[in-house]
């Protein structure tokens, strides 16, 4: 540990430097595929204003267990079906896959076609069932 701080007092500008290029590059990340929200703030969004989950896994794994009223359209079809969600533009879509991992590239796509309100499920399914949320089958 001590090793650790000489290096840290002796090569202090480039810590400093490493820092702030991850730091930036985390905000430019953030930035392009939308903001983020818990599973907690997600309900409350589509509760109050009439928005809808947007399932982003595969056919086999949303009839496993989904969101009640949660839309499927798996994220490699997500270009071709488009035209399903016009009627959605002006409403919050948040978006669901396994791990929270796929939903900022089908974000960047809604982005990309004026989807205004898109945001991103952190965690997903996953930090759904640990939350014990209610799914449906």
């Amino acid at each position: 540990m001590a090793l650790f701080f000489e290096f840290l007092t002796q090569q202090w500008m480039l810590v400093g430097a490493l820092l702030v290029v991850v730091i930036m590059l985390i905000m430019n990340e953030s930035r392009k595929s939308g903001p983020a929200v818990t599973p907690q703030q997600a309900i409350t969004m589509v509760n109050a204003e009439d928005g809808v989950f947007l399932d982003l896994r595969d056919a086999a794994e949303f009839k496993k267990g989904h969101i009640v009223g949660a839309m499927n359209i798996p994220a490699t079809k997500l270009p071709a079906r488009m035209g399903e969600l016009e009627k959605l533009k002006g409403k919050p879509i948040v978006l669901v896959c396994k791990m929270g991992q796929q939903s900022g590239g089908a974000s960047k796509q809604l982005k990309a076609e004026n989807y205004e309100q898109v945001y991103k499920m952190t965690g997903g399914m996953m930090e759904w069932g640990n939350l014990q949320l209610p799914t449906v089958s």
